[in-house]
């Protein structure tokens, strides 16, 4: 299934007006606690919940006068708490609260919802990945090594890896964002001078998150900077993925294109261009992500128990982060989905150094057969390069060569340039990483 675009609705979990409406709800979570514990009148924190609100346009103009904004929101709420007739509820809002315990508790249900589409996004690509790599587990290409032809494989085993690598990830996300997954309402220096621990336990729980055992005014950053870097980790990978197609692609290989529309042109002077320009794209954008994590990385110390030089950058990193991946995967997904895959090609191409991909057998089966293994990579060398350099045919000046044919008779080279030997173990191969039985 191709994935659906989903970079609208992450856009809208990062943006002014649901900040807000998440700075809100946590405000709303402790009224309601406090009033429950007694700390606060109950009756002022059901209005609270009943009538509390602000205006995005409000909320902007009162902090270009205080140059604060959880002083702005606060204000702004208050106001409609007084509109509706409950301002001597409003006296209760982000009562003990510092701005912080508002700040990070809700930034971390933004987070939270992020990760929920990030999920869904590794989900659809770990599909995607998985129906690829069968539908061409038998379908033959050349390894390559240093970009040189090496040794034969299947595009299936090389679209198993990019599987393989991307269930890692699914289960680091899993953990960074269930680590993330973690409020604080532990006041100004984290001592819970004005409210104490078992209520920013019931707040937390209120609103689905877990309390943070200790912090300082701010939550810990090695956890921020700990799922940005897991976000990179993701972001590289659909790097590798873009940029093994992108050589694929070239003139000279052709043996995968990525989806080319009707009607669509790849250049605007050569109209036979086919661009790789949707992987090129993957591997540019995974580079901002990749920067973002050392901004994280940079965050992690701060001065005593807070300031605010990480709240600017997170402001940035963290919204383009998940908007970049949750993009990222669903263009690669789309990517995988749609490939087109040229298995004539990829077969040509295994015949193209007309048997040197095979020299590595014949060194083995030679020592095998007794010829000392020095003597034997100087004799199939010496063929290899002549054959490299004139582009003569290395299988028949093997069978040609008559201190060869004393140790490997006509039926033994025919195993030792046998495709189907090389790839005996592909099934084993697929078994040991989808873990399905199937052969």
């Amino acid at each position: 299934m191709i994935a659906r675009y989903t970079r609208a609705e992450m856009g809208a979990i990062w943006s002014d007006q649901h900040k807000y409406e998440c700075w809100l709800e946590v405000e709303l979570a402790a009224s309601e606690v406090l009033g429950e514990l007694g700390d606060v009148p109950l009756e002022a924190a059901r209005a609270l919940r009943a009538h509390a609100a602000f205006n995005l346009a409000r909320i902007q103009e009162i902090e270009r006068e205080v140059r604060h904004d959880v002083i702005a929101f606060t204000t702004a709420v208050a106001e409609s708490m007084k509109a509706m007739g409950h301002a001597e509820a409003s006296r209760w809002l982000h009562f003990g609260l510092t701005s912080n315990d508002v700040v990070d508790t809700a930034q971390a249900l933004q987070i939270r919802e992020a990760s929920q589409l990030i999920r869904q996004d590794l989900g659809e690509l770990s599909d995607a990945l998985k129906k690829l790599a069968f539908e061409h587990k038998h379908t033959l290409q050349i390894g390559r090594t240093h970009g040189i032809h090496a040794e034969p494989i299947t595009f299936g085993l090389k679209v198993a890896g990019w599987w393989d690598e991307m269930e890692r990830h699914r289960k680091r996300f899993a953990a960074a964002a269930e680590e993330m997954r973690v409020g604080k309402i532990s006041g100004a220096v984290g001592t819970f001078a004005h409210i104490g621990p078992a209520a920013e336990e019931q707040i937390c729980a209120r609103l689905g998150l877990r309390a943070a055992p200790i912090t300082s005014q701010v939550l810990s950053r090695d956890l921020h900077a700990n799922y940005v870097a897991t976000l990179a980790g993701i972001a590289s990978t659909l790097d590798k993925i873009a940029l093994e197609i992108r050589h694929l692609q070239r003139t000279e290989v052709r043996e995968a294109e990525e989806p080319f529309a009707p009607g669509q042109k790849g250049s605007s002077a050569m109209p036979h261009k086919r661009n790789p320009v949707t992987c090129e794209q993957i591997c540019g954008l995974a580079r901002i992500v990749r920067a973002n994590a050392q901004a994280a990385f940079e965050n992690v110390a701060l001065w005593h128990e807070r300031d605010i030089s990480h709240s600017s950058v997170e402001r940035v990193i963290l919204p383009d982060s998940t908007i970049l991946v949750d993009y990222l995967l669903a263009k690669t997904t789309w990517l995988i989905s749609g490939l087109r895959v040229d298995s004539g090609r990829m077969r040509r191409n295994i015949d193209l150094t007309r048997g040197l991909i095979f020299s590595g057998q014949l060194l083995l089966d030679l020592a095998a057969a007794g010829m000392l293994r020095e003597d034997a990579y100087r004799l199939v060398q010496g063929h290899a390069m002549q054959a490299w350099e004139a582009g003569t045919d290395f299988r028949a000046a093997i069978e040609a060569d008559a201190q060869i044919r004393r140790y490997l008779t006509p039926d033994r080279l025919v195993n030792t340039f046998s495709l189907e030997r090389q790839l005996t173990h592909v099934g084993a191969i697929f078994r040991r990483v989808f873990e399905s039985g199937i052969s």
